[in-house]
């Protein structure tokens, strides 16, 4: 038995790169009964296949862009999710909200977006997972470009 196996050569073809992205009207919650609408952009890219992009527009670009992971976004559609700086949270029927809720949170500072949940949900199955299975992340993945060489 080899004692590595060698990786794909960086000669073959990889596939060509495409993303997907929406535009929703978010709000940005400020208290229990108050918010603000603020624009955003969810993308996604198939060499980055983990990971997707939260992006203020307007107004709100001050909150800049936040990347976590896609599988992230879709539990939290399902249930609680996150433990660090991004938390996901479903819509909750019980307290009359239909959003699902965000929060980002850095050093300083923490933010709760609620972001239409349908149009989310729609926009990860019929496009992100079109781009790139569940589950087949890693394939899509230039391991030649993202891992060192060996010396010698």
């Amino acid at each position: 038995m080899p004692a590595h196996q060698s990786l794909p050569s960086s000669s073959q073809p990889r596939p060509e790169v495409t993303s997907t992205g929406i535009r929703l009207d978010a709000r940005l919650v400020l208290g229990e009964h108050e918010s603000l609408g603020v624009p955003v952009h969810l993308g996604y890219r198939s060499d980055d296949p983990f990971v997707v992009a939260l992006e203020f527009l307007g107004q709100a670009t001050e909150g800049g862009v936040w990347q976590f992971s896609r599988d992230l976004l879709w539990e939290g559609l399902q249930r609680p999710a996150g433990l660090g700086d991004v938390r996901i949270w479903p819509p909750c029927t019980c307290h009359g909200r239909t959003a699902l809720r965000v929060m980002l949170r850095n050093r300083d500072d923490a933010v709760l977006v609620d972001l239409p949940s349908r149009q989310v949900r729609r926009w990860l199955r019929r496009e992100v997972f079109a781009l790139v299975p569940r589950g087949t992340e890693a394939d899509a993945i230039d391991w030649d470009a993202e891992l060192p060489r060996p010396a010698g």
